[in-house]
């Protein structure tokens, strides 16, 4: 198998100009068939490689100056682009700025902290903060507890406005807030975490994983990838699960007083 470095293809913009014009026939059949989703589609790939150009400029910058303080900063932007796209993704949210605040907050508490545990005592780098693996690994955590997290409080807050009444009748015969929203919890922690479980459950069967897939594509023995991407998986997974119990307890906190009282006045529904 040949692994050196210098024989990576590599792909010129021609090359990648004939992959985008896969989606713009795709986006025609999906105007052709009135889908409703043909400007999504395009803006969201345009975006996508305005965005992986830019952070491919910055990614050189950094690796070049490795600064811990330029690790800091690109993983606070990432994380508040991160809590952005959760408030964004609410049908029902939270008023004021913990519509915002409560998805950033438990995304850094647990995509933070697990990728500080997976720097330190699994990876191992002579220094953790080194941007070659401290922004991946952040990155790939922070994605998948991102899309956990919108999906937890999305399901949470939904089932809380369907049910109010349910709830309110269980709290006047007495139950505590805890028991009366227990079954919508569970379903709502169960819909974040399905996401990385059902991808778990494929990898390497159905699907090779993204971080193993480029570390063979660049080269890399197979062997090492594999145990590069299961310890990526696992973090992931325990990022996600963590960041959504974080967040689904801040939301819970957010609804009921210390009366025990459901304030279903702090929930908004947002204008399609």
């Amino acid at each position: 198998m040949k692994t050196s470095s210098e024989e990576i293809i590599k792909l010129s913009n021609d090359r990648i100009i004939l992959a985008g014009l896969l989606i713009l026939i795709l986006g025609f059949f999906t105007w052709r068939s009135d889908l409703g989703v043909t400007k999504p589609l395009l803006v969201s790939s345009l975006r996508m490689v305005i965005q992986l150009f830019l952070i491919g400029l910055i990614l050189v910058y950094i690796f070049s100056i490795n600064h811990p303080l330029l690790v800091l900063l690109i993983s606070l932007i990432m994380l508040l682009v991160a809590g952005r796209e959760v408030s964004a993704r609410q049908k029902y949210s939270i008023k004021g700025l913990w519509s915002y605040g409560i998805g950033t907050c438990s995304m850094f508490v647990s995509s933070f902290a697990v990728s500080l545990f997976g720097l330190l005592a699994i990876i191992r780098a002579e220094n953790w903060w080194d941007p070659r693996y401290a922004i991946p690994v952040l990155g790939m955590l922070l994605g998948n507890t991102m899309t956990a997290v919108a999906l937890s409080i999305d399901r949470f807050t939904a089932n809380v406005w369907n049910d109010r009444e349910i709830i309110e009748a269980r709290l006047i015969i007495g139950e505590t807030s805890r028991v009366a929203i227990k079954d919508i919890v569970r379903d709502s922690l169960r819909s974040g975490l399905m996401p990385v479980i059902n991808s778990m459950a494929i990898a390497g069967i159905v699907s090779l994983p993204g971080m193993m897939t480029g570390q063979i594509l660049a080269g890399n023995s197979p062997n090492d990838a594999v145990r590069y991407q299961i310890v990526i998986w696992l973090l992931i997974a325990v990022g996600c699960g963590f960041g959504s119990m974080i967040a689904v307890k801040m939301v819970s906190n957010k609804l009921f007083d210390d009366r025990e009282r459901l304030r279903i006045d702090k929930i908004s529904l947002k204008k399609p």
